[in-house]
């Protein structure tokens, strides 16, 4: 299936898939798949891609200018912003 691809799923498809969705998972044979043990070849965001929302933000010059001079041709700074600030929601995320 290529990416992207939005094939709609038949009746007969989404009746069997809420069939297994309803079963308990006692009742699901995952012999055939054992648990992965060894993350070490893992890839992560392979499979799943955040939904991103476009906007306009002001941040201090310097800020831009540093997140800018840590990589080799300034591109990808706009992620390492996103990520500093993921970083720091997740680690406030408790304190309400």
């Amino acid at each position: 299936m290529k990416k992207g691809s939005t094939d709609a799923l038949t009746a007969s498809e989404r009746a069997a898939l809420d069939a297994f969705a309803a079963r308990p998972d006692n009742a699901v044979d995952t012999s055939d798949a054992p648990e992965i043990q060894d993350w070490t070849g893992a890839e992560r965001g392979r499979f799943f891609r955040p939904v991103k929302q476009q906007l306009t933000l002001r941040v201090d010059a310097d800020l831009v200018a540093w997140f800018r001079s840590r990589t080799t041709d300034g591109a990808g700074y706009q992620t390492r912003i996103n990520q500093a600030l993921r970083d720091y929601m997740n680690r406030h995320r408790d304190r309400g």
